[in-house]
């Protein structure tokens, strides 16, 4: 990352910092009334067009060498999905999985983990920030997202990129982890679709077999235990509509740049 970058990203976060504070004592009462929470989420649309007008789209997040990585890192999330099929997967050493790409695409493919290992990588040591206050630098290796979809071919109508995993998030298994990421950042070169980490296979506590590593926003977009990728040209039909679990479920923002 060159210092012109870092200083715009201080700006951003101090220029943000400083408009939240101007609502927080007001915000309980702000939240009664019918119009403010509207103005909450056309925010986030500011937001995100004010960080990509101060970074460049192509901007890449800063990357460590292998003297700065984390002695340990731990898992974020789910540590090992409470799915039949994920454990039955995974008992068989991910052998029978497949990674489906569909949507809006020329043509539906699955994907083999051999067949994304043998598709051109990218290894990249990068640092993870977690929403729970915690960061570990690892050394990721992976397919780079855009070699997979110039495999599929986008149509010109796919905006939105959705990651189906195989975690699910409540007791009885249902409402399985799910994320999005738009165009812009499905095609930046840092977004990798990860099956090592340090060197290693990816570990289960980590999101194996494959796990998206979208470098320039925070953990919860990183999606774990990845089984379809589908194209879109919007997200209100999805789930809940807000693009990811955390947002629909707690309100989490969709986009999560750093």
């Amino acid at each position: 990352m060159n210092s012109n970058d870092s200083n715009r990203r201080r700006f951003l976060r101090r220029s943000l910092g400083a408009v939240a504070a101007l609502f927080v004592a007001g915000c309980d009462r702000l939240n009664e009334t019918s119009w403010f929470p509207r103005i909450l989420s056309s925010s986030e649309d500011f937001s995100r067009g004010v960080h990509k007008a101060l970074i460049p789209r192509k901007s890449m997040a800063q990357e460590f060498t292998e003297a700065d990585l984390s002695p340990y890192f731990r898992s974020n999330g789910t540590a090992s999905p409470e799915s039949r099929l994920y454990q039955a997967l995974a008992t068989d050493q991910f052998a029978n999985w497949a990674l489906r790409v569909d949507g809006l695409v020329a043509e539906t493919k699955n994907f083999s983990l051999a067949q994304l290992r043998a598709l051109p990588s990218r290894t990249q040591i990068t640092r993870h920030d977690c929403v729970e206050g915690w960061s570990a630098i690892g050394k990721w290796k992976g397919t780079p997202l855009a070699e997979v979809l110039h495999a599929v071919q986008p149509t010109p109508a796919a905006r939105f990129a959705v990651f189906h995993c195989a975690d699910p998030m409540e007791s009885d298994g249902t409402s399985l982890y799910y994320e999005s990421i738009d165009m812009d950042d499905a095609y930046h070169p840092q977004t990798i679709l990860a099956y090592e980490l340090n060197g290693n296979p990816l570990p289960i506590p980590n999101g194996a077999p494959l796990r998206l590593r979208v470098e320039r926003q925070l953990g919860y977009k990183h999606a774990k235990y990845l089984m379809r990728i589908e194209l879109v040209s919007s997200l209100e039909n999805v789930y809940g509509g807000k693009g990811g679990y955390w947002e629909d479920s707690n309100g989490y923002q969709w986009y999560a740049g750093i």
